[in-house]
């Protein structure tokens, strides 16, 4: 199945380790096409994409439309080609015909797939309403990447009703399917109490599925729990660990919480010039904390040199993981 899924905005924390709001339906699509065996026959179009055989791919799944057989996943990789211009020049027009095309057939993936574009108003015209009917419509056959963002509609409130019992719902389903941003949303609601009864130690639960598969702001939140022995064992080393771990992929307020605990020596040995570096990042990007800022002027010379050196060793390796694709899920 094509898994693609509406990320999650970055969650506002505030400065005490505290949880986030609720996600916006508000972000750029991030694609992934099925697994060939998965297909009927072992189908060859997929299995040439696979290879990067792209030419090959379109040939074969022309053919599987014009035989008419189980088209729609067909012409869903047809428009997955255009779209993303694989072996051939990138077409958004193209490609929503072709996903509308696989969308009457009853494909789920193409539903989707044109949903976000007229979320975006990319080879059609800017449609919400029409993009939300699309996810109920494949929300309904069981799309876990379209009850996520159907759960999103709800949350929101403007194209659908708010509605947040059902939206906890919609996230449960793409949660236990294994889509992180699913299991992140629904950990959010279950924390919360938002349309279900709250359950923290469940949520810990879910934030902990999805950081797993590397979701950075669940892998924050997460540690934020373990820190602080929310509905998990406190443990404050594995907090320090999963801080380090999602600041090192980019989290802006992974890299806050992690200056603090080096500078306070909370679940590490204390690091001033660490935790003035990660600040450094982290400020650069926009994170304000007078504390730390307090940190950093209170370094000599030599220090804040070492830590301004240090802050430019570890700058490239965050740039290059939040230019990195979103993690797939499993």
């Amino acid at each position: 199945m094509i898994r693609r899924a509406l990320a999650l905005l970055a969650f506002s924390i505030s400065p005490a380790l505290a949880a986030p709001d609720l996600p916006k339906l508000d972000a750029p699509p991030a694609f992934e096409l099925p697994d060939a065996a998965t297909q009927p026959n072992g189908d060859l179009a997929f299995g040439a994409f696979q290879r990067g055989e792209y030419l090959k791919a379109m040939e074969e799944a022309l053919k599987r439309v014009d035989a008419k057989d189980d088209a729609g996943p067909a012409m869903t990789l047809i428009g997955f080609l255009h779209e993303n211009g694989l072996g051939f020049r990138k077409d958004y027009k193209k490609a929503a015909e072709w996903y509308e095309l696989g969308a009457k057939e009853g494909d789920a993936n193409a539903m989707v797939a044109l949903a976000l574009l007229k979320l975006e108003g990319n080879g059609t015209a800017k449609d919400r309403k029409g993009a939300a009917d699309l996810f109920v419509k494949a929300a309904a056959k069981g799309d876990p990447v379209a009850n996520y963002n159907v759960g999103l509609l709800l949350v929101q409130g403007d194209v659908r009703p708010h509605d947040p019992a059902a939206a906890a719902q919609h996230f449960k389903i793409a949660a236990e399917a294994g889509l992180a941003d699913g299991q992140y949303a629904w950990a959010t609601m279950l924390r919360e109490g938002n349309g279900v009864e709250a359950d923290r130690a469940l949520g810990a639960e879910f934030l902990a599925r999805a950081a797993a598969q590397n979701h950075v702001d669940a892998m924050t939140e997460y540690a934020i729990a373990v820190f602080n022995g929310d509905g998990i064992e406190k443990n404050e080393e594995a907090a320090y660990r999963l801080f380090a771990k999602a600041a090192a992929r980019g989290g802006v307020i992974a890299m806050n919480r992690l200056a603090r605990l080096l500078s306070a020596g909370r679940g590490v040995e204390e690091n001033k010039i660490d935790a003035a570096a990660w600040h450094l990042i982290a400020r650069k990007r926009g994170s304000m904390d007078p504390m730390l800022d307090d940190l950093l002027n209170g370094l000599d010379k030599e220090e804040r040199a070492n830590a301004e050196k240090r802050a430019l060793v570890l700058l490239p390796q965050t740039s290059a993981a939040l230019d990195a694709p979103a993690t797939k899920a499993q």
